[in-house]
C-alpha cells in the first residue's frame, strides 16, 4: 500500500537501435552510476566518429594495383573487407583457374559478372567427375569476349559445338592449350576455323581423333598466317596434324613430344615449304621416332637456332652433321644419346667447326673424347653453358681441357660421370667467367674440394652432391634440372587429372615420365644473380 511500482529510466539521448545500448539503471542506482554510464556512452560515440576509412581515399586503380601485388588467398581475404574491394578486386582479376565440374554450370553467369575482366582462364576437372558442358563453355565465351588464353583439362564433355562458339566468341585468343578432352578432329577444326588470332596451340591426350572411321586431317583453318608455335604431347595419331604444322606460315615453334608414327614424312613436307624454311626457329623431338632423314629435312631450315634431340634412336651422326653444316645459327643444342653411340665425336666435331654462335650444350648419355671437346672449346667462343651427363668417357683430362679452354663459359653441370677431384680443382684457375658450377653423382668427387674451391673463388657458387650413389631406374639416371616458365594462377578451385592405364599400356615405353628437355631452369632463372642455386 502507497508503493508506486519500479519502473526503468529511458535510454541515454541519440543512441539509435543498432549500436549497443549500456543496461539503464535501476531506480535504486544513484546518481554517480547514471552519470557514468552517460560518460562511457558519450565516448563511446566519440570513437566511432574517429574510425576512418583510409582507404576510401585511393583510387580505384592504385587499390587494384596493390591487389596484383598479394597472393591468391590474400586477395580473397581481401575482397572480404568492404563492397568496395569486392568489386574492384573483381574487375582487377585477370587470370582465373576453376574446378570445371558441372556443379559450375548455374553459377556461371553470377562469377563473371564478378570477374568480367578476366583474359587468362584455366578449366579443369578431375577424370572420377563429370566435366562441364557445351553450355557452360558457350556461357563463358559470351561472357569473356576479351579471352586471350585458354587452357582446357579433362574436360571430356565438351565438343565440336562448344570449340566451335569459343572459336566464333573469343577473337582475341592467342594461346590455346588443351589435355585429355574428347572433342577429337571436329573440335578442334571447329575452333582453328573460328580463330584466326591464334599463335599458340598445345594439344595434349586428345581423345576421339579417331572415332573407328575414316580419320579427319587438322588443318590450321583461320590461324594459318598467325599460328607461330605448335606443341604436340603424347598422341597416338599424331601424323594427322600434318597439314596444321605444313599450313601454318609462321611457325617458328614445333616440338613433338613423345607422340607415335613416324615423322620423317611430315618433316620432309616441312621442309618443302618455303615459308617454314624461313621461318622455323625452334624444334623440340623428344621420344619421337625420327631418323636421319628427318633430320636431313630439316636441315633445310636455315634459320633454325634451338635443337632438342631427346631419346631419339634412330638419329646418328651422319643427321647431325647435316643439321650442323646447314643450320649455322644454331644457340641452343640439347642432344640425349640414350646411350646407343650412334652420336659421337664426328657429330659434335660438326657442331663445333659450323655452330660458331653457340652458347648452350647439353649431353647426356653421349660419350665425347677430348677431340671432340676441345674442338667445342676452341671454336665456340660463345659458348656459356654446358652439361655433361651420363658420359663414360668425359674424366679428368676432358674436365681440363673445359677448364682451360671455354673461356666464356658461366655455368657448367656434371653428373654421372668419371670425374675425381683432380679434375675439378682445375677450375680454381680456369673458365675465368664461371658464376656456377654443379657435380653431382661423381663418385669420385669429395665435398673436401669443394670447400677447397670456394676458398680460391669467393664468388663461385659451388653445388656438390658427394652423397651414396641411389638405385634408380634407366630413364632416371640422367635428367638434369628443366627448364620452365612457371605462371603463378589465381585459383578459385582446382583438380589435377590422373593419367588412364590404357595410355600406359599402349604407349609402352614412349608413356615413361623421365625424358629429359633442358637442364638449365634454375640457371636460367638466376642469371642475374650469381648467388642463386644450380
Amino acid at each position: 500500500m502507497g508503493q508506486s511500482p519500479s519502473s526503468h529510466a529511458p535510454p541515454p539521448a541519440g543512441v539509435s537501435n543498432h549500436r549497443p545500448v549500456t543496461p539503464p539503471p535501476s531506480s535504486s542506482a544513484t546518481t554517480s552510476e547514471i552519470h557514468s554510464c552517460k560518460h562511457s556512452q558519450e565516448e563511446s560515440d566519440e570513437l566511432s566518429d574517429l574510425i576512418i576509412d583510409y582507404s576510401s581515399e585511393i583510387p580505384d586503380d592504385c587499390l587494384a594495383l596493390i591487389f596484383q601485388f598479394v597472393t591468391s588467398g590474400d586477395r580473397k581475404r581481401c575482397s572480404l573487407v568492404s563492397k568496395r574491394w569486392l568489386l574492384v578486386e573483381g574487375q582487377s582479376r585477370h587470370r582465373l583457374t576453376l574446378n570445371a565440374q558441372s556443379e559450375l554450370l548455374p553459377i556461371i553467369p553470377s562469377l563473371f559478372s564478378r570477374y568480367d575482366s578476366v583474359t587468362k582462364l584455366s578449366l579443369r576437372c578431375d577424370r572420377r567427375s563429370v566435366s562441364l558442358n557445351d553450355a557452360g563453355l558457350i556461357q563463358i565465351s559470351f561472357r569473356c569476349r576479351n579471352l586471350t588464353r585458354v587452357k582446357l583439362r579433362g574436360c571430356r564433355e565438351i565438343t565440336e559445338f562448344g570449340m566451335a562458339a569459343l572459336g566464333n566468341n573469343c577473337k582475341n585468343l592467342k594461346k590455346f592449350s588443351c589435355g585429355s578432352c574428347n572433342f577429337g578432329a571436329k573440335g578442334l577444326n571447329a575452333f582453328l576455323d573460328n580463330c584466326s588470332s591464334l599463335e599458340e596451340l598445345s594439344v595434349k591426350r586428345l581423345r576421339g581423333i579417331d572415332d573407328g572411321g575414316a580419320p579427319e586431317l587438322i588443318g590450321p583453318g583461320a590461324s594459318d598466317s598467325s599460328l607461330k608455335s605448335i606443341v604436340l604431347k603424347e598422341l597416338y595419331n599424331g601424323q594427322l596434324f600434318g597439314p596444321l604444322i605444313c599450313g601454318a606460315k609462321k611457325l617458328k615453334t614445333l616440338k613433338l613430344i613423345r607422340c607415335l608414327g613416324d615423322w620423317d614424312r611430315i618433316l620432309e613436307t616441312i621442309s618443302d615449304s618455303n615459308s617454314s624454311d624461313s621461318s622455323l626457329v625452334e624444334v623440340h623431338l623428344e621420344r619421337v621416332q625420327v631418323s636421319d632423314i628427318g633430320l636431313s629435312a630439316l636441315s633445310k631450315c636455315a634459320n633454325l637456332e634451338i635443337l632438342h634431340m631427346i631419346k631419339t634412336p634412330d638419329c646418328t651422326n651422319t643427321g647431325v652433321m647435316e643439321v650442323a653444316e646447314r643450320c649455322k645459327l644454331l644457340r641452343k643444342v640439347h642432344i640425349d644419346g640414350w646411350k646407343t653411340n650412334r652420336i659421337g665425336n664426328e657429330g659434335l666435331i660438326a657442331i663445333a667447326k659450323h655452330s660458331v654462335n653457340l652458347q648452350e650444350l647439353v649431353l647426356i648419355g653421349i660419350n665425347p673424347s677430348s677431340v671432340s671437346l676441345e674442338a667445342i672449346a676452341m671454336n665456340c667462343k660463345k659458348l656459356e653453358r654446358l652439361a655433361l651427363c651420363g658420359s663414360e668417357t668425359i674424366a679428368d683430362s676432358e674436365i681440363s681441357c673445359i677448364a682451360s679452354k671455354c673461356v666464356a663459359l658461366k655455368k657448367l653441370c656434371i653428373k654421372r660421370c668419371p670425374v675425381s677431384d683432380e679434375g675439378i680443382e682445375a677450375f680454381a684457375f680456369g673458365c675465368p667467367n664461371l658464376v656456377k658450377i654443379k657435380v653431382k653423382k661423381c663418385r669420385n668427387v669429395t665435398g673436401e674440394v669443394g670447400d677447397w674451391l670456394r676458398s680460391k673463388r669467393g664468388s663461385l657458387v659451388v653445388n656438390l652432391d658427394v652423397c651414396a650413389a641411389e638405385v634408380e631406374n634407366v630413364d632416371a639416371q640422367e635428367e638434369p634440372v628443366l627448364f620452365s616458365a612457371t605462371m603463378n594462377q589465381e585459383s578459385l578451385a582446382t583438380s589435377a587429372s590422373g593419367r588412364g592405364s590404357v595410355f600406359r599400356t599402349r604407349f609402352g615405353l614412349l608413356g615413361g615420365r623421365g625424358f629429359v628437355t633442358s637442364t638449365f631452369r634454375r640457371w636460367s632463372v638466376g642469371n642475374s644473380s650469381s648467388n642463386g642455386n644450380l
